[in-house]
């Protein structure tokens, strides 16, 4: 045995090891689905990115390459300009409400989810703990045309069940989507966030909880710690790279917004505008309200929206690395 590891400590110079094993090949089939739907859905489209800084025209029957190339005339900054050219006040209004949403998203998006991803982990009861996750979990698969229409039968003017419920106590009913409601209407869209998105984060953080050490608690206990000091001292600092990685991925989404939230749940009620205006649902408006289709605007503040998202994810990761240079995501 000895003699085979000389041999093999001594091999001749001029001899090379294999750089391609067959476990090599393996892993590369594992991997090729993967990849092509990257390639094709991801790096291949990106090229679209043209549209931004053309005056795209389509050519019937010559397909999109050859209207980008031949028939699209570059036009600059010119599909930029739109989303500054409504009244500052518009404008001023869609990117606060982007960002300020976001910024309110991210916070009750990482304190909601772990504090309930730690309050049902300390269920005794499994079975409780599993009907709890469900029950969280299932708003995440409703679409949002479902909980617009929800949300409508809540809160219609004559029909909805909340005007019923102020009716039966002697009070005046609400009319929710006109402009004497547009006050509440910045909680309705926070708390249809949370429920909505609640359970799919709280999974992430139960997930990393399942994956401390058991030893760890069983030490705690023996040394008389309570639920709460294991939560302080065990689970938060444990938890603390999961909730940074979340926090980072969610802060370079902060220039965009959820459409479904905002334009199907005020169902684009022109008395709200400025309350749930976001760039996407200006996008939006700006592209179904024009008689000619202009596929630019919607190219050019996709790109404006990858280009901020990637500065805000480079800059909390580099607020990170300051920090704690462990826990930054790259």
């Amino acid at each position: 045995m000895q003699k085979k590891e000389v041999a093999m400590t001594h091999q001749q110079p001029g001899k090379k090891r294999k750089r391609f094993s067959l476990d090599d090949l393996q892993l590369f089939f594992l991997s090729l689905p993967t990849t092509i739907w990257y390639l094709l859905f991801c790096y291949i489209p990106m090229f679209g990115i043209l549209i931004a800084f053309k005056k795209y025209k389509v050519s019937p029957g010559k397909g999109f390459l050859w209207s980008l190339i031949h028939n699209s005339p570059w036009c600059g900054l010119d599909n930029f300009k739109f989303l500054f050219s409504s009244n500052a006040k518009t404008t001023v209004a869609m990117f606060r409400n982007t960002v300020c949403y976001n910024i309110v998203f991210i916070i009750l998006g990482i304190v909601i989810p772990v504090s309930l991803a730690i309050v049902i982990s300390h269920l005794y009861s499994k079975r409780l703990a599993k009907v709890c996750q469900t029950a969280i979990f299932l708003p995440h698969f409703l679409s949002w045309v479902i909980v617009g229409y929800f949300v409508y039968a809540f809160l219609a003017t004559k029909e909805g069940l909340v005007n019923n419920v102020l009716l039966s106590l002697g009070s005046k009913p609400v009319r929710w989507y006109q402009k004497e409601a547009m006050n509440y209407w910045p909680f309705f869209l926070t708390f249809l966030n949370v429920w909505k998105g609640v359970g799919y984060n709280m999974i992430v953080y139960m997930a990393s909880i399942q994956g401390i050490d058991g030893s760890l608690y069983e030490a705690a206990v023996i040394d008389g710690a309570s639920k709460h000091q294991q939560t302080k001292y065990i689970t938060l600092p444990l938890l603390k790279p999961v909730i940074i990685i979340m926090f980072i991925m969610a802060v370079g989404r902060i220039f965009n917004s959820d459409f479904g939230l905002f334009y199907k749940t005020t169902r684009n009620s022109t008395s709200l505008y400025n309350v749930y205006v976001t760039l996407d649902v200006y996008v939006y408006n700006s592209l179904f309200n024009s008689t000619i289709p202009t596929y630019g605007y919607a190219s050019a503040a996709g790109f404006m929206q990858s280009v901020l998202g990637c500065i805000t994810l480079m800059t909390a990761n580099a607020i990170v690395r300051k920090v704690d240079n462990e826990n930054a995501f790259f």
